[in-house]
């Protein structure tokens, strides 16, 4: 009887980090190289067309992606990158969705209490909010980018790709989890989005390890930026506190009481069924 081949599981290190780096800068390139072509041609740049970020978003993601699959894992493992994207049972949609929801409530609190004036803070915090404008000007451009790409993207590499490996390299599942998520933080670039990415990426990060299935994070990744998108588009605020006019205090209360309640339902009360890919 023939025996089946035993593949090597990636791992995430020094080379990976490399990847995903020189595979998203690689693609930005060739987005801006494309550009220029565009303006000597066509006389049309496209930096200020809508179609423009969402290209370069695709290309950096798609590029990085790439290079991770094709310098990293084949040559390690044998075998191409793969996802377990299944889905699982309603019991588990029911309980990751309002402890994303509580994790949100926290995470405004905490982010509410970072200054957003004086001489460090003020200046980045008006630039951040000039830049944030920017982006929510086209409505379909906004949610195609934060709420179907930036989710499907994202995730993969964040938890896929990062946390996976680092599991895969030896590392327990709750330090991959925070480092992962600290990373997510760090890479949005501003101290308002680093704290909240951190802790919904520690979520994020929690439902991956426990479901093993990329789906529920991009699925909650994609609920919190629609959730925000809503709030830019309806309020010009991503504030709970400012859109319902309640205390930010009664925000973290109920938060607390959502996360936690359904915290324990997820990980301790309820069986989750997965399976391993």
């Amino acid at each position: 009887m023939e025996e089946k081949p035993v593949w090597k599981k990636f791992i995430f290190d020094g080379r990976g980090v490399l990847a995903l780096v020189g595979g998203f800068l690689a693609g930005s390139f060739f987005m801006s190289m494309l550009n220029v072509i565009s303006m000597f041609v066509f006389n049309v740049n496209m930096q200020y067309q809508d179609y423009y970020l969402l290209l370069t978003n695709a290309a950096g993601f798609l590029s990085a992606i790439f290079a991770f699959d094709y310098f990293v894992c084949r040559p390690s493992t044998g075998k191409k990158l793969d996802f377990n994207f299944s889905r699982t049972n309603l019991v588990t949609y029911l309980l990751i969705f309002p402890m994303m929801l509580g994790m949100m409530f926290i995470a405004e609190f905490i982010t509410s209490q970072i200054p957003t004036t004086g001489p460090f803070f003020g200046g980045y915090y008006e630039y951040f909010s000039r830049l944030m404008d920017q982006m929510s000007n086209d409505k379909a451009t906004l949610i195609i980018l934060a709420v179907i790409m930036a989710p499907i993207f994202e995730e993969i590499i964040f938890r896929g790709i990062i946390q996976k490996g680092l599991i895969n390299k030896g590392l327990k599942p709750k330090t991959a989890i925070i480092i992962s998520a600290v990373v997510f933080g760090l890479v949005h670039m501003n101290p308002w989005q680093f704290v909240g990415a951190v802790l919904l990426g520690c979520v994020l990060g929690l439902v991956y390890d426990k479901t093993k299935s990329l789906l529920l994070p991009i699925l909650l990744h994609a609920f919190n930026n629609l959730i925000s998108s809503i709030l830019i588009f309806y309020n010009k605020t991503e504030s709970f506190a400012d859109t319902f006019k309640v205390s930010e205090w009664l925000i973290l209360a109920v938060g607390i009481v959502l996360f936690s309640t359904f915290y324990f339902l997820f990980t301790k009360k309820y069986r989750i069924h997965y399976k391993e890919n």
